[in-house]
C-alpha cells in the first residue's frame, strides 16, 4: 500500500511502484492513494488527493476536517485489501494521521515513511513523534538520519531522486534562438514559484527587480518559468512589468531555459536543486504571508532554506527571505552575478560540490528505496 497526496509524492510513488514491480514481479499488487502518475502504475485511488495540497498554518487549519475524512478513507484501504506493508510518502501532517489509524486497525502491519519531515529546520520534536508512529524511515537527505536514529527509529538513507534529473532533452542553443538572444547576450531566468501564494507574493517584487536590472542592460533577455497550473495566475501579473518576459511553459522548455540562463532568480523549492544541476547560478528568495510569517519565525531553527546550502552549511547561493526579499537587494545580487563571470563560475562550482554532498554516494535513489522496502517485506510483519 502506497499513500501520496502531493504532486511530488505522486511522482515518487509512481517511480517506486515501477521499481518494486521490477524486483517483485507480476504477482505484486499495489493499492493506496495517489495522483495521475501512481494511477498509471495501477494504483486506483479512492479520492482525488489534490484538495489536500495546502501550505501555510492557516490554510492547514481550514483544511483539517477534510484531512481527517480523507485519512479515514486511506486507512480503510488496509481493512479491505490487507497489504503486506504500507509506504507513506512525504505529506507529514496527512500521513501521520494515516499512520495512527493504520496502527489501530492492524498493529502488525509494517509502516514505512518515505521522506522525513525537515526536523533540522523546524519542530525537532517531530522526530520522536514519527518514531512512535512508524517502523522504518527512508530518508532522501543524509543529514536527516541522526535526528531520527537518536529516537530509536530505524532509518535508511536512500538518496534524493531529484539529483538524477535528466537534462538530455534540454536544448539551450535552441532556447537562445527562440528568445532572440545572441551567443553573448545574458539571460535572466525568473521562477516565481509553483503555489498560488508564492506567485502572488513574489511576482511584484521580482518584476521590480527586473525593472532595475533591465534599465541599464538593454541586451539582457528575461525569461519567466510558469509552473504547471499557474499560467492563469502568472500572466495577468506581468502587465505591470517594464519589460515583458518570455514565458517558459512545459518541462522540456523549462530545462532548456535552465541550461541557457546566465543567472536565475528563484523562489525557494525543488527548482533550486534543478538549477544547480543545470549549472545555473542563482539568487533564492521567499516570502510568507503576513499571518503565517510570525508563526514560522518562532518555529524555524535553520539558517538555510535551500537544500544544497543546508548540505554545505554555507550560503552557496544567496538567500533573501521575508524582509530581505526586496527588489533593490535582489537586483544588486543579480547585477553582481550577471556582470562578473568569475563570481558565476565560483558559485556554480560550489553548487556542484554541495550536490555531491547531498548525493552521499547513492547512484540510484529509487532503486535504493525499493531495495529497502523489499527487505522489510522479506522479513515479514513486526
Amino acid at each position: 500500500m502506497l499513500v501520496a497526496v502531493e504532486p511530488s509524492g505522486d511522482s515518487l510513488g509512481a517511480a517506486l511502484a515501477a521499481a518494486l514491480r521490477e524486483r517483485l514481479g507480476p504477482g505484486l499488487r499495489l493499492v493506496g492513494v495517489g495522483g495521475p502518475a501512481m494511477a498509471a502504475q495501477g494504483i486506483a485511488s479512492p479520492f482525488d488527493p489534490s484538495s489536500l495540497a495546502v501550505v501555510g498554518v492557516f490554510n492547514a487549519v481550514a483544511a483539517y476536517p477534510e484531512v481527517l475524512r480523507r485519512a479515514d478513507q486511506a486507512a480503510a484501504i488496509a481493512v479491505s485489501e490487507k497489504p503486506d506493508a504500507a509506504i507513506l510518502i512525504d505529506a507529514w501532517g496527512f500521513n501521520l494521521r494515516v499512520a495512527h489509524r493504520l496502527r489501530r486497525l492492524d498493529p502488525a502491519l509494517p509502516l514505512i515513511k518515505y521522506v522525513a519531515p525537515q526536523v533540522w529546520a523546524t519542530r525537532p520534536g517531530r522526530a520522536r513523534t514519527l518514531a512512535r508512529a512508524v517502523d522504518r524511515l527512508l530518508t532522501i537527505h543524509s543529514f536527516d538520519a541522526p535526528w531520527f536514529e537518536a529516537e530509536g527509529l530505524p532509518t535508511t538513507f536512500v538518496g534524493n531522486p531529484a539529483l538524477n534529473r535528466d537534462f538530455s532533452a534540454a536544448d539551450p542553443e535552441g532556447f537562445r534562438a527562440a528568445i532572440g538572444a545572441g551567443p553573448g547576450d545574458p539571460i535572466l531566468l525568473v521562477l516565481p514559484g509553483s503555489r498560488a501564494g508564492e506567485v502572488d507574493r513574489l511576482t511584484p517584487v521580482f518584476g521590480e527587480a527586473v525593472r532595475r536590472l533591465t534599465a541599464g542592460r538593454p541586451d539582457l533577455r528575461v525569461a519567466l518559468g510558469v509552473a504547471e497550473g499557474m499560467a492563469d495566475r502568472v500572466k495577468p501579473r506581468l502587465a505591470t512589468w517594464s519589460r515583458r518576459p518570455f514565458l517558459v511553459e512545459g518541462e522540456t522548455d523549462r530545462l532548456s531555459a535552465m541550461r541557457a540562463a546566465t543567472a536565475a532568480l528563484a523562489c525557494s523549492g525543488t527548482v533550486t536543486t534543478e538549477l544547480a544541476l543545470a549549472g545555473c547560478p542563482m539568487v533564492v528568495a521567499y516570502k510568507l504571508g503576513p499571518l503565517t510569517h510570525p508563526v514560522a519565525k518562532v518555529l524555524i531553527r535553520t539558517r538555510y532554506i535551500t537544500l544544497f546550502n543546508v548540505a554545505a552549511q554555507a550560503f552557496v547561493a544567496p538567500e533573501r527571505v521575508q524582509g530581505a526579499c526586496r527588489s533593490d537587494v535582489l537586483a544588486a545580487d543579480l547585477a553582481r552575478m550577471l556582470d562578473d563571470p568569475a563570481a558565476r563560475a565560483a558559485q556554480v562550482a560550489a553548487q556542484a560540490a554541495a550536490l555531491e554532498i547531498m548525493r552521499g554516494g547513492v547512484a540510484d535513489p529509487i532503486g535504493a528505496a525499493a531495495d529497502a522496502v523489499v527487505a522489510v517485506l522479506t522479513r515479514g510483519s513486526r
